[in-house]
């Protein structure tokens, strides 16, 4: 570990962008007039979802061979089966059903200065899976067929400042994956893009500084999915001694804000770390086969919907779908309802007065390299009494039985509402002295950061941590959190 570098600030090439971030980052009080606008987008904002068997969904068939369900446009995405075989896991075989999406989309923020502030264009948007109706989303989130139009509703707004990005200044863009478990080889294009000059504010949208939007991480179910895997990829570490050393307020914030800096230090080198990414990826034995849906064992169709015969895991349901202030005012579709809520946390560990997290090597079927960093834990606890005992999480009792004063950050953030329905998970951080495993490493933000500017290293809830972990970098952040 290197030593404390003093208050000198000593920043990178790209130290410039980053101290305009982390200016911004400091930038968050005043959310009262968030709140005002937020309850007055909630109220204006008419939607109704309702169940529906997925043999009656409007648009929508079911192949009499195969069992899939696509739309009738051959776009959007399918329901097929999955068939998985991992030698030596705690779970050898299994099949499943998972959404099949080729497209990839755009999730995209723009950012403009307002007084020499960076701020974000957020969108308050209404998703069918969404458990309280409108949740804090990108500026742009969008498939390619909603962006081509397929569901012939009207255009997305700002598109052209992310597909016509060579006019403006990226910030980020890059390809990430979402969850493995219920997609396979699905990827959406992460974009953060600068714009001078007026930008139009239609009445869904509102332009909040960083250290807003890391206030507002401590409210449950509000900054969605799309927004965190997006606020994830921001170059905030190039620095030799990060500024927000200086904000810090007690010792945790000031080892986190020495997590965001190369300088000083990590555990592992980063050739280390990707040497042993690699070789876990060169050794792991992951067949997956794309199989019909009808058939799969132990999964049933019944009462128009996909269920295992446990009871467990998840269902696929059918949606019908009413919402004024979408591109298309109505629709059905397939979902998957998760059966019980999830944990997902990352267990930190301040090493020579650097906090790192404990990151693990996780396989899940969908994933186009076989395995990516995923959190300490991911897990649905109520799912493991399906499972043989060694499918329990190493560290799931560390994270639950954690006392209070070692939980950093608990919050119940819903996953994407445009194809889950109420998938909701725990987020956590938990500070504990444990010691890694096999197919665990320690590892701090700025590595992590650096991960994030290529594709396919980090998983989506991993993504989601990271975001997180930011915003507890944002002063009295604790303070302002509706849990």
């Amino acid at each position: 570990m290197s030593p404390h570098r003093g208050h000198a600030i000593r920043s990178r090439p790209n130290g410039r962008l980053t101290a305009r971030i982390v200016r911004s980052m400091l930038a968050g009080d005043w959310l009262d007039e968030f709140w005002a606008w937020f309850a007055e987008r909630s109220e204006r904002t008419a939607h109704r979802v309702e169940r529906a068997s997925l043999d009656e969904l409007a648009g929508w068939s079911r192949d009499a061979r195969t069992g899939d369900y696509a739309h009738h446009s051959g776009k959007f995405f399918r329901v097929t089966g999955i068939d998985v075989h991992v030698p030596g896991a705690a779970v050898p075989r299994w099949s499943q059903p998972i959404i099949v999406q080729p497209e990839i989309g755009i999730l995209g923020i723009l950012v403009k200065e307002f007084d020499g502030v960076l701020h974000c264009l957020m969108q308050a948007k209404f998703e069918p899976g969404n458990a309280n109706g409108l949740q804090l989303s990108p500026t742009v989130q969008a498939t390619r067929s909603n962006f081509q139009r397929v569901h012939r509703g009207k255009a997305v707004p700002y598109l052209e400042y992310f597909r016509d990005s060579a006019r403006h200044r990226v910030l980020a863009d890059v390809l990430q994956s979402e969850q493995g478990a219920w997609f396979y080889q699905k990827c959406n294009r992460n974009m953060i893009v600068e714009v001078d000059g007026d930008v139009p504010v239609g009445e869904n949208f509102r332009w909040l500084t960083f250290g807003q939007l890391h206030r507002l991480f401590g409210v449950q179910n509000l900054i969605n999915m799309d927004a965190r895997t997006v606020l994830s990829c921001l170059p905030f570490t190039g620095f030799d001694r990060h500024p927000l050393s200086d904000a810090a307020e007690d010792d945790f914030r000031l080892a986190l804000a020495r997590s965001c800096s190369s300088a000083e230090g990590s555990l592992h080198p980063m050739p280390e770390i990707l040497s042993w990414i690699t070789g876990i990826r060169a050794q792991s034995e992951v067949t997956t086969r794309v199989v019909p849906l009808a058939g799969l064992p132990a999964w049933h169709r019944n009462d128009g919907r996909i269920s295992h015969e446990s009871g467990l895991f998840f269902d696929v349901i059918g949606v019908d779908v009413a919402a004024g202030s979408r591109e298309v005012t109505g629709w059905s579709q397939p979902m998957i309802e998760p059966i019980g809520d999830g944990v997902v946390a990352f267990v930190v560990r301040r090493i020579g007065g650097v906090l790192h997290a404990l990151v693990h090597a996780r396989v899940e079927p969908g994933y186009v390299n076989v395995v990516e960093l995923a959190p300490t834990v991911q897990c649905t606890p109520g799912n493991l009494r399906a499972l043989p005992p060694a499918a329990r999480p190493k560290y799931l009792d560390t994270v639950l039985d954690a006392p209070s004063e070692q939980v950093r950050y608990a919050v119940a953030l819903s996953e994407e509402g445009g194809r889950f329905y109420r998938a909701i998970n725990t987020y956590l951080v938990v500070e504990a002295d444990v010691e890694d495993d096999a197919g665990y490493r320690w590892m701090p933000l700025h590595q992590l950061a650096d991960l994030l500017k290529h594709s396919n290293y980090l998983n989506v809830q991993a993504r989601s941590l990271v975001a997180c972990l930011q915003s507890l970098s944002a002063p009295s952040v604790a303070a302002t959190a509706r849990r």
